[in-house]
């Protein structure tokens, strides 16, 4: 009768010697955050206050833990929740004042760029490198703003 799967050896190395592996947060069911913004330099309507419900997936390359894992699902979701009910706006937009003056300061986020897709995919993934285990090599991150736009990997 033939066994299914290896087996690890008794006296064996364990995992340490499994090489890098890559988790997949929401490949099937993206994570999803309801998040405004606007693009203060866009000549149409997207300059204008809007929201939407963002669908994000993350793909995090790294050595296994001790744990057994390359990363605990909930310090990528965390990272993300930030954002849920925010609203993401580029340093010198007059919406940062207005947000604090109305004492709603803690409502936003500000971007050292445009909040688009692309940007918003970027500065998550600085963000989980920065967060993450030294054991992660890689992060990527898909930011997806409507059925049509889909920004990183």
């Amino acid at each position: 009768m033939s066994q299914r799967g290896v087996r690890e050896q008794p006296g064996g190395t364990g995992l340490a010697d499994a090489g890098e592996r890559t988790l997949q947060v929401g490949h099937d069911r993206p994570i999803r955050i309801s998040t405004g913004h606007r693009l203060l330099h866009h000549d149409g309507k997207c300059s204008r206050p809007h929201g939407h419900n963002y669908e994000i997936s993350v793909e995090v390359t790294g050595e296994l833990t001790a744990e057994g894992w390359v990363v605990d699902k909930g310090d990528i979701t965390a990272v993300i929740s930030e954002w849920d009910h925010r609203f993401l706006l580029e340093v010198g937009d007059p919406l940062v004042e207005a947000f604090e003056e109305s004492g709603d300061g803690d409502a936003t986020v500000v971007l050292d760029h445009p909040p688009t897709a692309e940007v918003m995919s970027v500065v998550l993934e600085r963000r989980l490198l920065d967060r993450l285990p030294d054991t992660v090599s890689d992060v990527a991150v898909a930011v997806r703003e409507t059925s049509e736009l889909c920004a990183g990997f």
